[in-house]
Protein backbone atom coordinates (compact mmCIF):
# COMPACT_ATOMS: atom_id res chain seq x y z
CA UNK A 1 0.00 0.00 0.00
CA UNK A 2 2.73 2.42 0.98
CA UNK A 3 4.78 1.52 -2.09
CA UNK A 4 1.81 2.21 -4.33
CA UNK A 5 1.18 5.58 -2.69
CA UNK A 6 4.88 6.50 -2.98
CA UNK A 7 4.93 5.63 -6.69
CA UNK A 8 1.78 7.69 -7.24
CA UNK A 9 3.31 10.71 -5.48
CA UNK A 10 6.56 10.26 -7.40
CA UNK A 11 4.67 10.20 -10.70
CA UNK A 12 2.70 13.30 -9.71
CA UNK A 13 5.88 15.24 -8.88
CA UNK A 14 7.43 14.12 -12.18
CA UNK A 15 4.39 15.43 -14.10
CA UNK A 16 4.62 18.79 -12.34
CA UNK A 17 8.33 19.12 -13.10
CA UNK A 18 7.73 18.08 -16.71
CA UNK A 19 5.03 20.74 -17.11
CA UNK A 20 7.26 23.44 -15.62
CA UNK A 21 10.12 22.27 -17.84
CA UNK A 22 7.96 22.60 -20.96
CA UNK A 23 7.05 26.18 -19.99
CA UNK A 24 10.75 27.04 -19.62
CA UNK A 25 11.56 25.36 -22.94
CA UNK A 26 8.92 27.42 -24.74
CA UNK A 27 10.47 30.56 -23.27
CA UNK A 28 13.99 29.53 -24.32
CA UNK A 29 12.93 28.66 -27.86
CA UNK A 30 11.39 32.08 -28.59
CA UNK A 31 13.32 34.25 -31.10
CA UNK A 32 15.20 37.28 -29.85
CA UNK A 33 13.58 40.53 -30.99
CA UNK A 34 15.53 42.65 -33.42
CA UNK A 35 17.98 39.89 -34.32
CA UNK A 36 19.66 40.17 -37.72
CA UNK A 37 22.53 37.94 -38.85
CA UNK A 38 25.73 39.85 -39.59
CA UNK A 39 25.97 38.08 -42.93
CA UNK A 40 23.75 35.63 -44.81
CA UNK A 41 24.65 32.43 -46.61
CA UNK A 42 24.17 32.02 -50.36
CA UNK A 43 21.65 29.12 -50.50
CA UNK A 44 22.79 27.88 -53.94
CA UNK A 45 26.51 28.05 -53.11
CA UNK A 46 25.89 26.45 -49.70
CA UNK A 47 24.03 23.50 -51.24
CA UNK A 48 26.71 22.97 -53.89
CA UNK A 49 29.56 23.14 -51.36
CA UNK A 50 28.32 20.67 -48.74
CA UNK A 51 29.53 17.07 -48.69
CA UNK A 52 28.30 14.11 -46.57
CA UNK A 53 30.05 14.15 -43.20
CA UNK A 54 30.34 17.95 -43.06
CA UNK A 55 29.34 19.80 -39.91
CA UNK A 56 27.16 22.87 -40.50
CA UNK A 57 27.36 25.43 -37.70
CA UNK A 58 24.48 27.86 -37.21
CA UNK A 59 24.22 31.24 -35.55
CA UNK A 60 20.80 30.87 -33.91
CA UNK A 61 18.40 33.63 -32.91
CA UNK A 62 16.58 32.17 -29.90
CA UNK A 63 17.07 32.92 -26.21
CA UNK A 64 18.80 29.59 -25.64
CA UNK A 65 21.09 30.40 -28.59
CA UNK A 66 22.20 33.57 -26.83
CA UNK A 67 22.96 31.58 -23.68
CA UNK A 68 25.09 29.06 -25.61
CA UNK A 69 26.96 31.87 -27.40
CA UNK A 70 27.76 33.43 -24.03
CA UNK A 71 28.85 30.18 -22.40
CA UNK A 72 31.09 29.22 -25.34
CA UNK A 73 32.21 32.77 -26.23
CA UNK A 74 31.39 32.00 -29.84
CA UNK A 75 29.21 33.04 -32.78
CA UNK A 76 27.87 29.51 -33.13
CA UNK A 77 24.99 28.21 -31.01
CA UNK A 78 23.93 25.11 -32.94
CA UNK A 79 25.57 22.33 -34.94
CA UNK A 80 23.99 20.07 -37.54
CA UNK A 81 25.36 17.09 -39.46
CA UNK A 82 25.08 17.04 -43.26
CA UNK A 83 24.50 13.45 -44.43
CA UNK A 84 23.00 14.00 -47.89
CA UNK A 85 19.45 13.09 -48.98
CA UNK A 86 17.75 10.75 -46.48
CA UNK A 87 15.54 8.13 -48.08
CA UNK A 88 11.85 8.72 -47.42
CA UNK A 89 12.38 12.08 -45.68
CA UNK A 90 11.13 15.10 -47.65
CA UNK A 91 9.26 18.34 -47.10
CA UNK A 92 5.76 18.85 -48.49
CA UNK A 93 7.37 20.64 -51.43
CA UNK A 94 9.55 17.63 -52.15
CA UNK A 95 12.81 19.04 -50.79
CA UNK A 96 14.92 16.21 -49.31
CA UNK A 97 16.00 16.21 -45.68
CA UNK A 98 19.81 16.31 -45.64
CA UNK A 99 20.63 17.39 -42.07
CA UNK A 100 20.58 15.48 -38.78
CA UNK A 101 20.31 17.62 -35.65
CA UNK A 102 19.28 17.57 -32.01
CA UNK A 103 16.53 20.12 -31.39
CA UNK A 104 15.54 21.26 -27.90
CA UNK A 105 12.05 19.98 -27.17
CA UNK A 106 12.00 17.71 -30.24
CA UNK A 107 14.97 15.37 -29.99
CA UNK A 108 17.03 14.02 -32.90
CA UNK A 109 15.37 14.97 -36.18
CA UNK A 110 16.16 15.29 -39.88
CA UNK A 111 15.76 18.65 -41.62
CA UNK A 112 16.00 20.25 -45.08
CA UNK A 113 18.84 22.66 -45.83
CA UNK A 114 16.37 25.48 -46.53
CA UNK A 115 15.67 25.62 -42.78
CA UNK A 116 18.89 27.64 -42.37
CA UNK A 117 18.90 29.73 -45.55
CA UNK A 118 18.23 32.90 -43.55
CA UNK A 119 20.94 32.20 -40.95
CA UNK A 120 24.65 32.83 -40.74
CA UNK A 121 26.29 29.41 -41.19
CA UNK A 122 29.73 27.83 -41.48
CA UNK A 123 30.86 24.54 -43.04
CA UNK A 124 33.44 22.50 -41.10
CA UNK A 125 34.84 19.56 -43.07
CA UNK A 126 36.75 16.58 -41.59
CA UNK A 127 40.00 16.42 -43.56
CA UNK A 128 41.15 13.11 -45.03
CA UNK A 129 38.10 11.14 -43.90
CA UNK A 130 37.87 7.98 -46.05
CA UNK A 131 34.69 7.20 -47.99
CA UNK A 132 34.09 4.14 -45.81
CA UNK A 133 34.44 6.10 -42.57
CA UNK A 134 32.37 8.96 -43.99
CA UNK A 135 29.55 6.49 -44.65
CA UNK A 136 29.87 5.09 -41.11
CA UNK A 137 29.69 8.56 -39.56
CA UNK A 138 26.57 9.48 -41.56
CA UNK A 139 24.92 6.12 -40.86
CA UNK A 140 25.46 6.57 -37.11
CA UNK A 141 23.75 9.98 -37.17
CA UNK A 142 20.81 8.75 -39.26
CA UNK A 143 20.26 5.80 -36.92
CA UNK A 144 19.80 8.24 -33.99
CA UNK A 145 16.74 9.94 -35.49
CA UNK A 146 13.95 9.78 -32.92
CA UNK A 147 16.19 9.86 -29.83
CA UNK A 148 15.38 12.42 -27.12
CA UNK A 149 17.18 15.70 -26.49
CA UNK A 150 19.21 15.51 -23.29
CA UNK A 151 17.72 17.88 -20.71
CA UNK A 152 18.35 15.95 -17.53
CA UNK A 153 15.86 17.72 -15.29
CA UNK A 154 14.48 21.07 -14.29
CA UNK A 155 17.70 21.96 -12.45
CA UNK A 156 19.61 21.92 -15.75
CA UNK A 157 17.08 24.27 -17.32
CA UNK A 158 17.32 26.62 -14.37
CA UNK A 159 21.10 26.67 -14.73
CA UNK A 160 20.68 27.78 -18.35
CA UNK A 161 18.36 30.57 -17.22
CA UNK A 162 20.80 31.65 -14.51
CA UNK A 163 21.62 35.35 -15.13
CA UNK A 164 24.83 35.33 -13.07
CA UNK A 165 28.26 35.45 -14.77
CA UNK A 166 29.79 31.99 -15.17
CA UNK A 167 33.56 31.55 -14.69
CA UNK A 168 35.21 30.30 -17.87
CA UNK A 169 36.46 27.06 -16.28
CA UNK A 170 32.85 26.11 -15.44
CA UNK A 171 31.20 26.97 -18.75
CA UNK A 172 31.63 23.57 -20.37
CA UNK A 173 30.14 21.93 -17.29
CA UNK A 174 27.09 24.16 -17.52
CA UNK A 175 26.39 23.23 -21.16
CA UNK A 176 27.03 19.51 -20.52
CA UNK A 177 23.47 18.55 -19.65
CA UNK A 178 24.20 14.84 -20.07
CA UNK A 179 22.21 12.35 -18.02
CA UNK A 180 24.21 9.36 -19.19
CA UNK A 181 21.19 7.92 -21.01
CA UNK A 182 22.35 6.76 -24.48
CA UNK A 183 18.97 7.65 -26.01
CA UNK A 184 19.32 11.32 -24.96
CA UNK A 185 21.79 13.45 -26.91
CA UNK A 186 22.57 17.18 -27.22
CA UNK A 187 23.42 18.70 -30.63
CA UNK A 188 27.23 18.70 -30.52
CA UNK A 189 27.38 15.42 -28.59
CA UNK A 190 25.49 13.67 -31.38
CA UNK A 191 28.10 14.70 -33.95
CA UNK A 192 31.02 14.03 -31.60
CA UNK A 193 29.76 10.49 -30.98
CA UNK A 194 29.42 9.89 -34.72
CA UNK A 195 33.08 10.79 -35.29
CA UNK A 196 34.14 8.71 -32.28
CA UNK A 197 32.84 5.64 -34.13
CA UNK A 198 35.71 5.96 -36.64
CA UNK A 199 38.18 7.54 -34.17
CA UNK A 200 38.26 10.86 -36.02
CA UNK A 201 39.59 13.61 -33.70
CA UNK A 202 37.81 16.86 -32.89
CA UNK A 203 39.60 18.38 -29.89
CA UNK A 204 41.20 15.42 -28.15
CA UNK A 205 43.10 15.77 -24.89
CA UNK A 206 46.81 15.47 -25.70
CA UNK A 207 49.31 13.96 -23.25
CA UNK A 208 53.01 14.28 -24.06
CA UNK A 209 55.22 11.36 -23.04
CA UNK A 210 58.95 11.97 -23.06
CA UNK A 211 61.73 9.43 -22.78
CA UNK A 212 65.42 9.23 -23.56
CA UNK A 213 64.60 7.60 -26.88
CA UNK A 214 61.73 9.71 -28.22
CA UNK A 215 58.79 11.96 -27.48
CA UNK A 216 55.21 10.87 -28.15
CA UNK A 217 51.81 12.48 -28.00
CA UNK A 218 48.91 10.32 -26.82
CA UNK A 219 45.37 11.40 -27.74
CA UNK A 220 42.33 10.83 -25.55
CA UNK A 221 38.74 11.65 -26.49
CA UNK A 222 36.86 14.10 -24.30
CA UNK A 223 33.35 13.20 -23.07
CA UNK A 224 30.95 13.84 -25.97
CA UNK A 225 28.61 15.91 -23.78
CA UNK A 226 31.41 18.45 -23.23
CA UNK A 227 31.61 19.45 -26.88
CA UNK A 228 30.17 22.74 -28.08
CA UNK A 229 29.42 23.94 -31.65
CA UNK A 230 32.52 26.17 -31.74
CA UNK A 231 34.81 23.15 -31.16
CA UNK A 232 34.35 22.09 -34.79
CA UNK A 233 35.30 25.63 -35.84
CA UNK A 234 38.53 25.76 -33.84
CA UNK A 235 39.50 22.11 -34.31
CA UNK A 236 42.82 21.70 -36.19
CA UNK A 237 41.35 18.63 -37.90
CA UNK A 238 38.39 20.33 -39.62
CA UNK A 239 38.72 22.57 -42.67
CA UNK A 240 36.60 25.71 -42.90
CA UNK A 241 34.80 25.78 -46.25
CA UNK A 242 33.39 29.13 -47.42
CA UNK A 243 30.93 28.65 -50.32
CA UNK A 244 31.44 32.10 -51.81
CA UNK A 245 35.15 31.41 -52.22
CA UNK A 246 34.59 27.93 -53.65
CA UNK A 247 32.49 29.47 -56.44
CA UNK A 248 35.40 31.41 -58.02
CA UNK A 249 34.86 34.63 -56.08
CA UNK A 250 35.94 37.78 -57.94
CA UNK A 251 35.96 40.97 -55.91
CA UNK A 252 36.13 43.02 -59.15
CA UNK A 253 32.52 42.04 -59.95
CA UNK A 254 31.07 43.33 -56.69
CA UNK A 255 28.54 46.18 -56.76
CA UNK A 256 29.30 49.02 -54.32
CA UNK A 257 26.83 51.65 -53.18
CA UNK A 258 29.16 54.54 -54.10
CA UNK A 259 30.19 53.20 -57.54
CA UNK A 260 28.32 52.60 -60.84
CA UNK A 261 26.76 49.13 -61.14
CA UNK A 262 28.96 46.49 -62.74
CA UNK A 263 27.69 45.37 -66.15
CA UNK A 264 28.58 41.81 -67.17
CA UNK A 265 30.25 41.46 -70.54
CA UNK A 266 27.93 40.50 -73.42
CA UNK A 267 28.72 37.38 -75.42
CA UNK A 268 28.34 37.48 -79.21
CA UNK A 269 27.23 34.63 -81.43
CA UNK A 270 30.82 33.55 -82.07
CA UNK A 271 31.49 33.08 -78.36
CA UNK A 272 33.59 36.24 -77.98
CA UNK A 273 33.08 39.20 -75.63
CA UNK A 274 31.97 42.63 -76.80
Amino acid sequence: MRRGRAKFQEAAVARVFHSIGRVILRYLEKPVRGYEPFTLSDPVALRQSLEPGDVLLVEGNSRISDVIKYLTQSTWSHSTHYVGPIQGANTRDGEPHVLIEAEVGEGIVSSPLSKYHSYHTRICRPVGLSQEDRASVCHYAIERIGFDYDLKNLVDLMRVLMPLPVPQRWRRRVIALGSGNPTRIICSALIAQAFEVVRYPILPKITRIESKVAQREISQNRPSSNYAPRDFDISPHFQIVKPTLVENFNYKLMDWVDLPAQRPACTNSRGGSE
